[in-house]
Protein backbone atom coordinates (compact mmCIF):
# COMPACT_ATOMS: atom_id res chain seq x y z
CA UNK A 1 0.00 0.00 0.00
CA UNK A 2 1.47 3.38 -0.99
CA UNK A 3 0.33 6.90 -0.14
CA UNK A 4 1.68 10.17 -1.43
CA UNK A 5 1.83 13.91 -0.82
CA UNK A 6 -0.68 14.34 -3.65
CA UNK A 7 -3.21 12.22 -1.75
CA UNK A 8 -3.10 9.19 -4.03
CA UNK A 9 -3.34 5.72 -2.47
CA UNK A 10 -2.47 2.61 -4.47
CA UNK A 11 -2.15 -1.08 -3.65
CA UNK A 12 0.42 -3.37 -5.27
CA UNK A 13 1.22 -7.06 -5.08
CA UNK A 14 4.82 -8.22 -4.67
CA UNK A 15 4.93 -10.21 -7.90
CA UNK A 16 3.23 -7.63 -10.15
CA UNK A 17 4.70 -4.33 -11.34
CA UNK A 18 1.27 -2.75 -11.97
CA UNK A 19 -1.04 -1.51 -9.25
CA UNK A 20 -3.93 -3.76 -8.26
CA UNK A 21 -6.20 -0.98 -7.04
CA UNK A 22 -6.17 2.80 -6.86
CA UNK A 23 -8.11 3.55 -3.69
CA UNK A 24 -7.71 7.30 -4.04
CA UNK A 25 -6.63 9.48 -6.97
CA UNK A 26 -4.18 12.37 -6.79
CA UNK A 27 -5.70 15.71 -5.85
CA UNK A 28 -6.73 14.85 -2.30
CA UNK A 29 -5.13 15.92 1.00
CA UNK A 30 -1.66 14.50 1.67
CA UNK A 31 -1.57 11.03 3.17
CA UNK A 32 -0.24 11.08 6.74
CA UNK A 33 -0.57 7.39 7.70
CA UNK A 34 -1.83 4.06 6.31
CA UNK A 35 -2.36 0.65 7.89
CA UNK A 36 -3.97 -2.69 7.21
CA UNK A 37 -6.09 -4.13 10.01
CA UNK A 38 -4.79 -7.30 11.69
CA UNK A 39 -7.00 -9.53 9.52
CA UNK A 40 -5.67 -7.89 6.35
CA UNK A 41 -9.12 -7.34 4.86
CA UNK A 42 -9.33 -3.56 5.45
CA UNK A 43 -6.98 -0.65 5.03
CA UNK A 44 -7.22 2.80 6.53
CA UNK A 45 -5.76 6.08 5.33
CA UNK A 46 -5.40 9.25 7.43
CA UNK A 47 -4.87 12.62 5.79
CA UNK A 48 -3.69 16.16 6.34
CA UNK A 49 -7.23 17.58 6.42
CA UNK A 50 -8.27 15.49 9.45
CA UNK A 51 -10.05 12.65 7.66
CA UNK A 52 -9.78 8.90 8.09
CA UNK A 53 -11.06 6.64 5.29
CA UNK A 54 -11.39 2.86 5.42
CA UNK A 55 -11.69 0.49 2.45
CA UNK A 56 -12.35 -3.21 2.03
CA UNK A 57 -9.16 -4.62 0.49
CA UNK A 58 -10.75 -7.34 -1.66
CA UNK A 59 -12.14 -4.90 -4.22
CA UNK A 60 -13.02 -5.91 -7.75
CA UNK A 61 -13.28 -2.37 -9.13
CA UNK A 62 -10.20 -0.35 -10.03
CA UNK A 63 -11.31 2.83 -8.19
CA UNK A 64 -13.41 1.74 -5.18
CA UNK A 65 -15.02 4.14 -2.73
CA UNK A 66 -14.24 3.89 1.00
CA UNK A 67 -16.98 2.25 3.02
CA UNK A 68 -16.27 4.74 5.83
CA UNK A 69 -14.85 8.24 5.72
CA UNK A 70 -15.17 10.88 8.41
CA UNK A 71 -13.35 13.92 9.75
CA UNK A 72 -11.70 12.86 13.01
CA UNK A 73 -9.82 16.07 13.74
CA UNK A 74 -10.49 19.64 12.65
CA UNK A 75 -6.93 20.29 11.39
CA UNK A 76 -5.09 17.03 10.66
CA UNK A 77 -5.21 13.32 11.45
CA UNK A 78 -1.59 12.29 11.90
CA UNK A 79 -1.90 8.65 12.98
CA UNK A 80 -4.44 5.98 13.87
CA UNK A 81 -4.70 2.42 15.14
CA UNK A 82 -7.18 -0.36 14.53
CA UNK A 83 -8.33 -1.71 17.90
CA UNK A 84 -9.88 -5.15 18.43
CA UNK A 85 -11.38 -6.49 15.21
CA UNK A 86 -11.12 -3.06 13.56
CA UNK A 87 -14.58 -1.92 14.58
CA UNK A 88 -12.91 0.35 17.13
CA UNK A 89 -10.36 2.89 15.88
CA UNK A 90 -8.14 5.33 17.76
CA UNK A 91 -6.85 8.49 16.07
CA UNK A 92 -4.30 11.17 16.88
CA UNK A 93 -4.09 14.57 15.32
CA UNK A 94 -4.79 18.22 15.90
CA UNK A 95 -8.18 19.73 16.64
CA UNK A 96 -9.21 23.27 17.53
CA UNK A 97 -10.62 22.09 20.88
CA UNK A 98 -7.46 20.09 21.90
CA UNK A 99 -9.32 16.75 21.61
CA UNK A 100 -6.26 15.36 19.92
CA UNK A 101 -6.61 11.64 20.72
CA UNK A 102 -10.00 10.04 20.01
CA UNK A 103 -11.74 6.65 20.09
CA UNK A 104 -14.27 5.85 17.34
CA UNK A 105 -16.81 3.07 16.82
CA UNK A 106 -17.04 2.27 13.11
CA UNK A 107 -20.29 0.32 13.53
CA UNK A 108 -22.24 3.41 14.60
CA UNK A 109 -23.47 6.14 12.23
CA UNK A 110 -20.88 8.82 11.50
CA UNK A 111 -22.67 11.48 13.55
CA UNK A 112 -22.51 9.38 16.72
CA UNK A 113 -19.35 7.32 16.30
CA UNK A 114 -17.08 9.31 18.65
CA UNK A 115 -16.79 7.21 21.82
CA UNK A 116 -14.35 9.38 23.72
CA UNK A 117 -12.05 12.33 23.05
CA UNK A 118 -9.03 12.97 25.23
CA UNK A 119 -7.99 16.59 25.75
CA UNK A 120 -4.21 16.39 25.53
CA UNK A 121 -1.15 17.57 23.59
CA UNK A 122 -1.75 21.32 23.36
CA UNK A 123 -0.38 21.60 19.82
CA UNK A 124 -1.56 18.23 18.51
CA UNK A 125 -0.72 14.55 18.78
CA UNK A 126 1.73 13.32 16.15
CA UNK A 127 1.92 9.54 16.70
CA UNK A 128 -0.10 6.78 18.31
CA UNK A 129 0.63 3.21 19.42
CA UNK A 130 -1.86 0.63 20.71
CA UNK A 131 -0.83 -1.91 23.38
CA UNK A 132 -3.51 -4.63 23.06
CA UNK A 133 -2.40 -6.79 25.98
CA UNK A 134 -2.70 -3.88 28.43
CA UNK A 135 -5.51 -2.06 26.57
CA UNK A 136 -3.44 1.13 26.50
CA UNK A 137 -2.89 3.86 23.95
CA UNK A 138 0.43 5.71 23.89
CA UNK A 139 0.55 9.03 22.09
CA UNK A 140 3.32 11.47 21.32
CA UNK A 141 2.84 15.19 20.83
CA UNK A 142 4.35 18.16 19.01
CA UNK A 143 5.95 19.51 22.19
CA UNK A 144 7.70 16.22 23.08
CA UNK A 145 5.16 14.92 25.57
CA UNK A 146 4.01 11.31 25.87
CA UNK A 147 0.53 10.43 27.16
CA UNK A 148 -0.58 6.95 28.19
CA UNK A 149 -4.31 6.24 28.19
CA UNK A 150 -6.34 3.38 29.60
CA UNK A 151 -9.00 2.82 26.94
CA UNK A 152 -11.20 0.67 29.21
CA UNK A 153 -11.49 3.41 31.85
CA UNK A 154 -11.12 6.18 29.26
CA UNK A 155 -8.65 8.16 31.29
CA UNK A 156 -5.11 9.47 31.05
CA UNK A 157 -2.79 7.41 33.27
CA UNK A 158 0.52 9.21 32.74
CA UNK A 159 1.90 12.27 31.00
CA UNK A 160 5.59 13.13 30.80
CA UNK A 161 7.99 15.03 28.57
CA UNK A 162 10.25 12.65 26.68
CA UNK A 163 11.80 15.10 24.19
CA UNK A 164 12.31 18.81 23.57
CA UNK A 165 10.76 18.61 20.09
CA UNK A 166 7.94 16.71 18.37
CA UNK A 167 7.65 12.98 18.93
CA UNK A 168 7.86 11.44 15.46
CA UNK A 169 7.90 7.69 16.19
CA UNK A 170 6.71 5.18 18.77
CA UNK A 171 7.53 1.47 18.89
CA UNK A 172 6.28 -1.16 21.32
CA UNK A 173 8.08 -4.42 22.05
CA UNK A 174 5.98 -7.58 21.49
CA UNK A 175 5.74 -8.38 25.22
CA UNK A 176 4.59 -4.79 25.92
CA UNK A 177 7.20 -4.30 28.64
CA UNK A 178 8.86 -1.34 26.91
CA UNK A 179 8.18 1.32 24.34
CA UNK A 180 10.65 3.51 22.49
CA UNK A 181 10.18 7.08 21.28
CA UNK A 182 11.92 9.00 18.53
CA UNK A 183 11.80 12.76 18.05
CA UNK A 184 12.41 15.42 15.44
CA UNK A 185 15.78 16.30 16.99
Amino acid sequence: LTGAQDGSVRMFEWTRPQQLVCFQQAGNARVTRMYFNSQGNKCGVADGEGFLSIWQVNQTTSNPKPYLSWQCHSKTTSDFAFITSSSLVATSGQSNDNRNVCLWDTLVSSGNNLIHAFTCHDHGATVLQYAPKHQLLISGGRKGYICIFDIRQRQVLYTFQAHESAVKALALDPSEDYFVTGSAE
